[in-house]
């Protein structure tokens, strides 16, 4: 059945793939964005894959009064919120930042929501909620733990959905644990376009692939892993966005939330990724091993079953689909604006 949906943040890199994927299961969708770390074309690039017109307005979640013009003029059966800061550096050196746009932004939200009756959300949360955790793969049970801004911003937003839903039971929240996505659309249209230097090893490499940075700088080669580098749990963002479209799915059948973890559950180190980014770009990429950073784990990755159980859903792209679609996108030179 035929849903509409706010789409908070739509514009942006798992918005935009979370778009596609939700036209693709049949639903009617409308993009907010504020364009603050995204391209302006993506209007034209979502139309060239779906085949059709796509519907963006430019707003902001903080903004009360554009939202109320929003749901006043659209009757929504829910919202995917994406919009947010999402850089963990970046949150330390701009707190009030994070605080307002992370939390103002989703307090503004929810309130025109619950103003128009729409009380269905899935939120984007992270696995930077867990912190330093005891165990890996981490579980959902795991404490949370703010190690910076960003993580303790998530950790504020799905308590906020937690109280909501306690005190009202129409409300209903799909919070989704994000762990590392990677890659980009199959039709190199969309994909991880950071306005910057990096803060994800993947576009880094890539931008390295490209000639636009000189090497990849690793950060520490003593860890207790195989190689000795960093381990990450790394997703293709087409299968986070089919996350998405699940739990969306999942809070529609049975009107209660649930919350899980989106990753593999299996790990990949930085040298890995390294190795299989020159495999997709037949490109030799410098790198140099340098200190470690304060705060990196060894091994960082999810336990997967309770999205598999709650949601039915099990990643199918690899390592290598993720490059070679990262390849592809940074290849497909005219596209950006």
């Amino acid at each position: 059945m035929t849903k509409r949906i706010l789409l908070t943040g739509g514009a942006g890199y798992i918005g935009s793939h979370t778009y596609v994927a939700l036209v693709e299961a049949g639903h009617d969708v409308v993009i907010l964005d504020n364009f603050c770390n995204a391209r302006r074309n993506v209007a034209e690039r979502l139309e060239r894959i779906t085949g059709r017109p796509v519907r963006v307005i430019e707003g902001d979640t903080r903004d009360a009064g554009k939202l109320a013009q929003v749901f006043g003029a659209e009757d929504f059966d829910a919202v995917v919120h994406f919009a947010a800061l999402k850089a963990v550096g970046d949150s330390v050196a701009r707190p009030l930042e994070y605080f307002d746009c992370n939390i103002g932004g989703l307090t503004t939200l929810l309130q025109a929501m619950d103003k128009a009756g729409c009380r269905k959300l899935v939120f984007s949360s992270s696995a930077t909620v867990y912190g330093i955790p005891d165990e890996t793969p981490t579980p959902e049970t795991a404490e949370f733990r703010a190690m910076n801004p960003y993580g303790q911003t998530k950790i504020l937003g799905e308590q906020m959905l937690d109280w909501l839903a306690r005190s009202n039971p129409d409300w209903a929240f799909g919070v989704l644990r994000y762990f590392n996505p990677a890659g980009a659309h199959a039709s190199g249209l969309i994909g991880e376009d950071p306005n910057d230097i990096p803060n994800n090893l993947m576009p880094f490499v890539a931008k390295v692939a490209t000639g636009e940075l000189p090497k990849i700088a690793v950060f520490g080669d003593d860890y207790d892993t195989p190689d000795g580098t960093g381990v990450r749990d790394y997703i293709h963002v087409e299968d986070l966005a089919r996350g998405h479209v699940l739990s969306l799915e999942k809070l529609f059948e049975t009107g209660r939330g649930h919350c899980v973890n989106l990753g593999t559950g299996r790990g990949y180190s930085v040298l890995e990724v390294i190795a299989a980014y020159q495999r997709a770009s037949n490109r030799a990429l410098p790198y140099e091993i340098t200190a470690r950073r304060p705060g990196d784990v060894p091994v960082y990755v999810a336990r997967a079953d309770k999205a598999a159980e709650v949601l039915g859903f099990r990643t199918e792209k690899t390592l290598d689909e993720m490059c070679a679609s990262s390849w592809k996108w940074v290849c497909n030179d005219g596209i950006r604006e």
